[in-house]
Formats: structure tokens, C-alpha cells, sequence
């Protein structure tokens, strides 16, 4: 067994995602969000296939996002308040990451295992930012599941897919404690 590293797992017994609305500029600069996106790229990969590409949304991008989301809402029939959840995704966040799970065929990692890969890079993502001293939320709502919306507003390939959506900034409210799965009911102990 190596060292344990307490400051990482008192990390992750207490980590807590910050909702969108408490995220406020500034968000960080590329410099400051180059430690979290390498932290995130040494997810598990069954394979070195890289089954992921992350595209970092900012400025522009975000208000060309949340038109998008208005119109494609309107199109679909959205209820107004469903139409208003995909908008502030962009129109409300000071940076986002989309996570964009790209499985490649293999004969030896099902896509399955890929795209749970795309989602350990979420979770790495999120984690890093929280660990850097940021604000982070993953979401996907139903902008990720409207093909239009992502193949004209991230331009994805059609086997490519929305893992998540980042959401990183400044919190500007600490969310209270929400309750935790009990380990007594999610955990099973097998023996033999």
C-alpha cells in the first residue's frame, strides 16, 4: 500500500457541486484552467483511446449557445420554464466545458467502457476545479439529448455526444448540505 493522502480523500468526503446560479465571474483564465483540464485528461481510458474531446465555451460562444437554446426550446414546443433551463445553461455561466464523448470502434474496448470514460473525464473535471478553489457544476438538460441543438452549436460528429456540461466560476453562495447516499443501502458485501 502507498502513503494515504488525507487532504485528497477529506476532499472528496466533503465535496459538494455548486449550483449554476451561484456561478459568477470571474471564471478562470487560461493559465488557471490549464492544471484542471490535464487533471481531467488522465481519466481512466481503457485503451489509450481518448474516447472524449473537451471544448472550453466562453464569451461569445456562450451568447451564440443561449440564442440557440431559445430557438431550438421554441421549435421543439418547450414549456417556457424547460426553454429557460437550457438558456441560462449559457447565457448564465461565466465558462463551461462541454465534455464530448467521441467513441471510436474497437475490438477491444466495447463503447460502453468508452463512454463511461467520458463520463469519469466529467467527473475529473468537476472535481478539479472544486479542488482549485472554484465553483464547478456538471449538467446536461435537455439541450445535450437535442441533436440539432448540438450538431449545429458544437458542430459534433454523428457518432459524438454531450457527456456533460461544465459549469466553472466564482461561487458567490455556499449551498447548504444536501442529504448522501447511506452506504448501508447502496453497498453490497459479497464473500463468496
Amino acid at each position: 500500500m502507498t502513503a494515504p493522502n488525507q487532504a485528497a480523500l477529506d476532499f472528496l468526503l466533503t465535496r459538494r457541486s455548486r449550483p449554476i446560479q451561484t456561478l459568477k465571474a470571474p471564471a478562470p483564465d487560461r493559465d488557471a484552467l490549464a492544471p484542471i483540464l490535464t487533471a481531467a485528461l488522465r481519466s481512466p481510458d481503457h485503451g489509450k483511446i481518448e474516447p472524449w474531446r473537451l471544448m472550453v465555451l466562453q464569451g461569445a460562444a456562450l451568447t451564440r449557445l443561449s440564442k440557440l437554446a431559445e430557438t431550438r426550446g421554441q421549435a421543439l414546443g418547450l414549456e417556457a420554464e424547460k426553454i429557460a433551463k437550457g438558456v441560462d445553461m449559457f447565457a448564465e455561466t461565466p465558462l463551461c466545458i462541454a465534455v464530448i464523448a467521441s467513441p471510436e470502434p474497437s475490438d477491444k474496448v466495447p463503447e460502453i467502457e468508452q463512454i463511461l470514460s467520458a463520463g469519469a473525464v466529467c467527473t475529473a473535471l468537476l472535481n478539479a476545479a472544486l479542488a482549485s478553489g472554484w465553483g464547478a457544476n456538471w449538467l446536461t438538460r435537455w439541450v445535450s439529448h437535442d441533436r440539432a441543438f448540438v450538431d449545429q452549436g458544437l458542430g459534433l460528429a454523428p457518432h459524438e455526444f454531450v457527456a456533460g456540461f461544465i459549469h466553472i466560476g466564482t461561487e458567490s453562495a455556499i449551498p447548504p448540505e444536501r442529504p448522501r447516499p447511506d452506504p448501508a443501502r447502496k453497498v453490497a458485501w459479497v464473500n463468496e
